[in-house]
């Protein structure tokens, strides 16, 4: 017996940025990455979201923050410290070190408008800024 698999809102919300209905390009959806680093969508109000990547042992110079063709890229290229020349004697490494790059597609006229790092967190925030012509009109009625 097969099984279809559904999609949840909460998924597609996580990888589509400002999408709130099914897409038309669904099929160039790419698959799951890593998982690292992990991050958190939140609706801030109806025009703007914040994004929250967890990229503790990071400094702002090693993170790239990037818009090209309505895709946010988030990435770092980390050089792995060598451990024979580390003081530190690590019982335990949980902290990852290593390079990533977080990609979020988005939608139309949603803009990066900042990001931020402190305490480990990055937050990368974005509003939506809808054009006056595309903008919803009242159409007044005549009547005779």
């Amino acid at each position: 017996m097969k099984t279809l698999a559904t999609l949840s809102d909460d998924f597609l919300n996580r990888h589509f940025i400002g999408y709130n209905q099914v897409f038309d390009d669904f099929q160039k959806f790419a698959p799951a990455t890593t998982g690292f680093p992990p991050y958190n969508v939140i609706d801030v109000d109806d025009n703007t979201i914040d994004i929250e990547l967890a990229i503790a042992g990071f400094t702002p110079e090693e993170i790239s923050v990037m818009v090209d063709n309505g895709v946010l890229t988030v990435e770092s290229e980390k050089i792995e410290e060598d451990t024979d020349t580390t003081e530190k004697n690590y019982r335990y490494r949980g902290i990852s070190t290593r390079s990533f790059k977080r990609s979020f597609r988005l939608a139309e006229y949603w803009e990066v408008s900042s990001a931020e790092f402190d305490n480990g967190i990055l937050t990368v925030t974005l509003k939506q800024e809808i054009p006056e012509e595309r903008l919803p009109k009242r159409i007044d009625i005549k009547s005779s």
